[in-house]
């Protein structure tokens, strides 16, 4: 690789070329940077750097008679997004056979004003979907784009808009506006935070009268008191031994369907499974006392 020097600017040839613009010639010298084109002293309006190995389009000074840049066969894949201050008067660009890829490697052309031709041809950028509706509507003086004229109105009866038109229609309207301001983060402006709904109570469900007979059959088949206790526990906590889930399961077969309707009988049915439990269990506590009495 060449250092693009002073040197080498000073050696170059220097011509007018065929559109009467003076040009400077750096092409073919295997340049990878661009560097130093301070020492055209804006002498120039045109610059050719083709033929190089540039990888980013950047490194110009203040040129302001600077008018054609060709930059063609290079590996260019960045384009600075500040070269429009650089380039003011910049109208005619030529960056054929190079890496660009995305539609947004594209975006920092958007700067340069005056562009008015422009060449992208064998870059992998073109293949993409509404590829030249895009370049047009984020360069709205261009009139040549890949050396095919940009159609500003339709210019038949059977063409309902021209390219400027659609490119318009497509990437200017007002919902792809108000699109892409939605998908933009904002420094120090926080996100909105959808609450979580609380959670619903839920309300507990007595035990039914198929547990309640359940329970009692269980008790009164008691032959220890250390069973009865487990019986009493596992009613005050809620929790029905294991042995009575299938009772739990009919249950919810032949639950009623209005809420109040089942909180009403679960009152009920603990105050009677309470009561009847209390029998249950002094008489089986008596049985086993009688038993040793005798």
């Amino acid at each position: 690789m060449v250092r693009l020097t002073a040197d080498l600017i000073l050696r170059s040839p220097q011509y007018f070329n065929a559109v009467r613009e003076r040009e400077i010639d750096l092409r073919g010298n295997k340049i990878a940077v661009i560097e130093n084109l301070g020492a055209t002293e804006d002498q120039f309006d045109s610059i050719d750097l083709s033929d190089n190995e540039l990888v980013k389009l950047e490194g110009f000074p203040y040129l302001k008679r600077l008018t054609t840049l060709l930059v063609s066969n290079n590996r260019i894949a960045r384009i600075n997004p500040n070269i429009g201050g650089f380039l003011p008067k910049l109208h005619t660009l030529v960056l054929t056979n190079n890496r660009l890829v995305n539609l947004g490697d594209l975006d920092p052309l958007a700067v340069l004003a005056n562009l008015q031709s422009l060449s992208l041809l064998d870059n992998i950028v073109t293949k993409k979907t509404h590829y030249r509706l895009y370049v047009i509507h984020k360069l709205p003086k261009l009139h040549l784009l890949d050396f095919r004229k940009v159609k500003q109105r339709a210019k038949c009866y059977h063409a309902k808009f021209g390219e400027r038109q659609e490119a318009t229609a497509r990437f200017g309207s007002t919902e792809a506006e108000a699109l892409k301001e939605a998908n933009t983060f904002v420094p120090g402006e926080l996100p909105e935070v959808t609450p979580e709904p609380e959670p619903m109570e839920v309300q507990p469900v007595g035990p039914t009268q198929e547990q309640i007979l359940a329970i009692k059959a269980a008790i009164a088949s008691s032959q220890t008191l250390e069973e009865v206790a487990r019986l009493e526990k596992a009613l005050k906590s809620g929790q029905l031994p294991a042995d009575l889930k299938m009772s739990d399961e009919v249950n919810v077969a032949k639950a009623p369907s209005n809420p109040s309707t089942a909180s009403a009988n679960s009152d009920q049915n603990d105050v009677t499974m309470t009561d009847e439990l209390t029998n249950v269990v002094q008489s089986t506590q008596n049985g086993p006392a009688s038993m040793d009495q005798g």
